[in-house]
C-alpha cells in the first residue's frame, strides 16, 4: 500500500486545474482554485447542490479536514475547548481506522464531523465506480467509529465530479466546501500567514478552512495551525462573530 502522506506539489495543482466537461469543470476550479468564487455564481450552485456560506448566513463555521491525527487532533480539541468554540470536522477513512478513539473523541466534545473520503485522491482522477466505493467505504468507517451517519460532505482538494454530487444529492447530503481557507498544507505557511489568509475578508455566513492533519500535506503543517488557532478565534470575536453549525 502506498505511503499515506502525499504532499501537495505544483504538478498537482496543475492537474486540478485540468480541463473537464461543463458545470462540473467550473465547480472544481471555483472550489479549488478560486474558494469562494463559487459564491458569485448561484445558478450554478444552486442546482448542483453546492454551499460555501453557512446554513443560516450568519456567524461563522470552522472546518478542520483530512484528520483524525493522532497528535494534530488532540491539540485543536484541547484549544477549542479551552475557547467554548465548536468546529466541524471532515473526516477520512482511512485516518478514522488508524485512530477509531478520536473519531469518537471529536463526537463526545460536541464537535460535528463530516465525510471528507476514504482515501485522499482528487477525483478528476477516479472512475465513477471508484468515486462510489470510496466514499462508500469511507461511510462505513466513520458511521462505525462513531454511531454517527455523517450529512455533510467535503471532497478532496475541494474538487467535485459528476458521480460525487450525484451521489451526494443521493444521500441528502449538503456538499460544503468553504469561503476561506489558511493553506495551512503548505511548506512555506507560517502562524501569521495562517491567520491572515482564514481571516481576511471573513464576515457573516463565512465558512473557515483548516486541517487539523498532515498526512496528506507538509510535514508538520498541524502545529503551525494549531500556532495560528488562538489568533484566528480572537481575530473573529473581535468583529463580534459567533461560531456555528455549518
Amino acid at each position: 500500500m502506498p505511503s499515506t502522506r502525499s504532499t501537495i506539489s505544483e504538478h498537482d495543482h496543475r492537474t486540478l486545474a485540468s480541463p473537464i466537461a461543463g458545470a462540473v469543470a467550473s465547480v472544481a476550479l471555483a472550489s479549488y482554485l478560486l474558494p469562494g468564487l463559487a459564491a458569485a455564481l448561484p445558478a450554478l450552485r444552486a442546482p448542483l447542490g453546492v454551499e460555501d456560506r453557512t446554513a443560516s448566513g450568519r456567524g461563522f463555521a470552522l472546518t478542520f479536514d483530512d484528520g483524525p491525527h493522532a497528535q494534530g487532533t488532540p491539540a485543536v480539541l484541547e484549544l477549542l475547548a479551552r475557547a467554548g468554540v465548536h468546529a466541524t470536522f471532515f473526516l477520512v477513512g482511512e485516518q478514522v481506522q488508524r485512530n477509531p478513539s478520536l473519531a469518537r473523541e471529536i463526537v463526545a466534545a460536541g464537535h460535528g464531523i463530516g465525510l471528507h473520503c476514504q482515501r485522499h485522491r482528487n477525483l478528476l482522477r477516479l472512475t465513477p465506480a471508484q468515486v462510489r466505493s470510496d466514499i462508500a467505504r469511507a461511510e462505513a468507517n466513520i458511521g462505525e467509529a462513531t454511531g454517527l451517519a455523517p450529512e455533510l460532505y467535503r471532497p478532496p482538494y475541494g474538487v467535485l465530479n459528476t458521480a460525487a454530487l450525484r451521489l451526494a444529492r443521493g444521500r441528502g447530503w449538503r456538499t460544503l466546501l468553504w469561503s476561506h481557507w489558511g493553506r495551512d498544507w503548505e511548506k512555506r505557511a507560517t502562524a501569521a500567514s495562517i491567520h491572515a489568509r482564514v481571516t481576511t475578508g471573513a464576515g457573516e455566513g463565512s465558512v473557515l478552512l483548516l486541517h487539523d492533519a498532515d498526512d496528506y500535506s507538509a510535514p508538520d503543517s498541524w502545529r503551525r495551525t494549531v500556532a495560528a488557532l488562538p489568533l484566528v478565534l480572537e481575530t473573529l470575536a473581535e468583529r463580534g462573530l459567533e461560531p456555528v453549525s455549518p
